[in-house]
């Protein structure tokens, strides 16, 4: 029964992530929060696991309708998220030797998520004046931050990845969109790499990823369909409804917690 309803959230999640270049994570996560089946290690190797997926699958799927990519950008911002992909899921198992609570680390992980929220929604609302960074030294710094946070929260890329795009860089959402989830999957490749040399996948349940994988697939392919077809205008009006649906999503669970 979980594992069917891990599926639907799955699919759901990701289509709309594939959408709005969010990844699906940061509905995953605060949603199997919601749920409280598993602990908070084991949701965000799910997390981890289904956004990857989606975003091999939504790459590939861009490559074959023939989307251009600026691959200098893809190339530098994805190095350093696999360099903040890996400091970010060390900064999540130093917190869980810390503090040694879930709830804490759940907290904290909400906190962040939080404020990453109120900024994506405020920037993409009050069309703040962007940047025009070039130098391939902003681009990797980007993905460092990219890459650490989508790992530490366990929710693969988040809104604050195609804000950021496009306030450094000045690209167009739908372009930030195609770069967010290009970073994804840099980011949760070396999140997941850096769990199977660290800690293992023993304290994992992984029967789950029977249902997890082939969501993240359906939702990955939706999501990439859909957003090949939506306007920047209708992107955009996704990309505010997800925050504020989120943010409330994190805002109860936080509460729940306290």
């Amino acid at each position: 029964m979980i594992g069917i309803l891990y599926f639907i959230v799955i699919v759901l999640a990701n289509a709309v992530g594939a959408i709005s270049g969010m990844g699906g994570g940061v509905i995953i996560k605060p949603v199997f929060d919601f749920i409280g089946v598993h602990d908070v290690a084991a949701i965000s190797f799910y997390s981890a696991t289904a956004v990857f997926t989606m975003s091999v699958v939504s790459t590939a799927r861009q490559l074959a309708s023939g989307r251009k990519f600026d691959w200098q950008i893809v190339s530098w911002v994805s190095t350093g998220a696999v360099l903040g992909g890996i400091l970010g899921n060390s900064a999540f198992e130093a917190c869980l030797n810390w503090f040694g609570s879930n709830d804490v680390v759940q907290l904290i992980q909400i906190i962040l998520t939080v404020f990453t929220l109120i900024f994506a929604f405020v920037y993409t609302k009050y069309d703040w004046k962007n940047f025009q960074l070039t130098h391939v030294g902003w681009y990797f710094i980007c993905g460092v931050i990219l890459g650490f946070l989508a790992s530490l929260l366990g929710i693969g890329g988040g809104p604050i990845n195609v804000s950021l795009l496009m306030l450094l860089f000045s690209l167009p959402i739908k372009d930030a969109t195609v770069y967010s989830i290009c970073t994804i999957f840099f980011s949760q490749f070396a999140k997941l790499f850096t769990i199977a040399f660290t800690t293992g996948f023993n304290r994992y349940d992984l029967t789950m990823l029977w249902f997890v994988i082939p969501a993240a697939m359906i939702g990955g392919l939706l999501g990439a369909k859909f957003s090949n077809i939506l306007s920047p205008k209708r992107v955009t009006a996704v990309f505010q409804g997800v925050i504020l649906l989120v943010l409330f999503i994190n805002l109860y669970n936080a509460y729940q917690l306290l």
